[in-house]
């Protein structure tokens, strides 16, 4: 075996250790990455490390799994890149998709199963309040973008519609772009050259499914154009995910119930590997009516429809991105789009609040968990696992 096949192998079983052990959100698994692909295995540099990081959170698309499938492309090009997308993504999707399995068997079998998930319910929207709190004091720096977070958040609470928010995302971009004065210059010392083949890819398959599932109307085919369309428009992390995949799928659509929607989002809080992977929980229950058969193609159409549109932009981007990172216009605009996605993240809160009771218990749940993850070093699993006892403990006495 080759000393280049040796050092492949060697990368692909790190990431599948960092998939089955990465808890505690983005900056535990930048520490992760840090410690064991900079620091440990040599990989790539430090700075090379924080570059790609901040080309992957400037793109649409899941960030995490695009800096893991980045960093491989850096190592072994497309295919070795590809493989570790595989081995990043699977573990939380096949654990999302038996949650799915088991929350549905549990539902058929004993009306009112779900009572186990009475705490982690209101307990998931402190996750959300959290992460927007922390998302909001890291993007939003100016006043303009200070506004357009009221008004996406006004816009995103009152017309939940999963048309809106592309038209919004578009808006915010544009309306700072104009400032780009503000940015910097920053030469350019080559013309820009970009290869546009896995743009085409990534424009072609948004295209071709689209069309595929207006003639044929299955719903595999329409629900992997959902999640394709979603994959290519969150920018911000798995969090902002949820006001997108609610919004179509609870709200729009009703596959899914309230409660459920809300016990795989505190699911998917307390397992290892992307946050996007509470996708593959939705997909599954979506397809629920074609039997096991349907959890397992919906989990999985899910997974490559959310995954793939971001995995195809960074390696588009990645080729030219010294070059564009130099244009003002385009740095500019990020503040327009990380503003919106806040307000996005902020409307979800109260979103998911809505269908809940508004009992004096549900938003002590909501405090708590919130206050164990802003004054605490609780991890995430340790809350979640916490409240699922609570709700367990309260099925028996009661």
């Amino acid at each position: 075996m080759s000393i280049k096949r040796v050092r492949y192998y060697l990368f692909l079983k790190d990431i599948l250790a960092l998939s089955l052990t990465a808890f505690g959100g983005p900056q535990a698994f930048l520490a992760m990455l840090l410690e064991r692909m900079v620091n440990q295995r040599g990989y790539i540099t430090e700075d090379e490390l924080w570059e790609l990081n901040a080309l992957c959170n400037m793109l649409p698309g899941p960030s995490s799994t695009q800096l893991v499938s980045a960093i491989g492309f850096r190592v072994g090009g497309p295919n070795l890149a590809y493989l570790a997308l595989l081995v990043w993504i699977i573990p939380a999707s096949l654990i999302m998709t038996g949650a799915a399995i088991l929350i549905y068997f549990l539902q058929e079998k004993t009306p009112g199963a779900l009572n186990f998930a009475k705490f982690i319910q209101p307990m998931a929207i402190g996750f959300i309040i959290f992460a927007a709190q922390k998302t909001i004091s890291k993007m939003v720096q100016t006043t303009e973008a200070m506004v357009l977070v009221l008004i996406s958040t006004f816009v995103a609470f009152f017309y939940s519609s999963p048309f809106v928010f592309p038209i919004l995302l578009l808006i915010g971009g544009l309306s700072t772009s104009i400032k780009y004065k503000k940015q910097p210059k920053l030469e350019q010392d080559t013309p820009l050259k970009i290869q546009w083949a896995n743009f085409y890819l990534w424009a072609g398959v948004l295209a071709g499914a689209a069309v595929l599932g207006a003639l044929t109307k299955f719903q595999s085919v329409l629900l992997f154009e959902n999640f394709y369309r979603n994959g290519s428009l969150i920018f911000g992390g798995g969090q902002v995910l949820v006001p997108y995949l609610y919004t179509e799928f609870v709200d729009f659509k009703h596959f899914l119930s309230s409660e459920e929607f809300l016990t795989g989002y505190a699911i998917s809080q307390g397992i290892p590997g992307p946050t996007f992977s509470i996708s593959s929980f939705v997909g599954a229950l979506s397809m629920r009516e074609y039997g096991l058969l349907g959890f397992l193609t919906g989990g999985l159409i899910a997974a490559a429809g959310i995954f793939l549109p971001g995995i195809f932009l960074i390696f588009f981007v990645i080729r030219f991105w010294d070059q564009l990172k130099k244009y003002r216009p385009v740095r500019a605009a990020l503040e327009g789009i990380n503003a919106v996605s806040c307000g996005m993240l902020i409307a979800a809160a109260y979103l998911l609040f809505e269908p809940l009771e508004a009992n004096l218990l549900n938003i002590f749940m909501i405090l708590t968990a919130y206050s164990l993850l802003q004054f605490t070093k609780i991890s995430s699993p340790w809350i979640i696992l916490g409240g699922i006892v609570l709700g367990i403990l309260n099925n028996l006495i009661f």
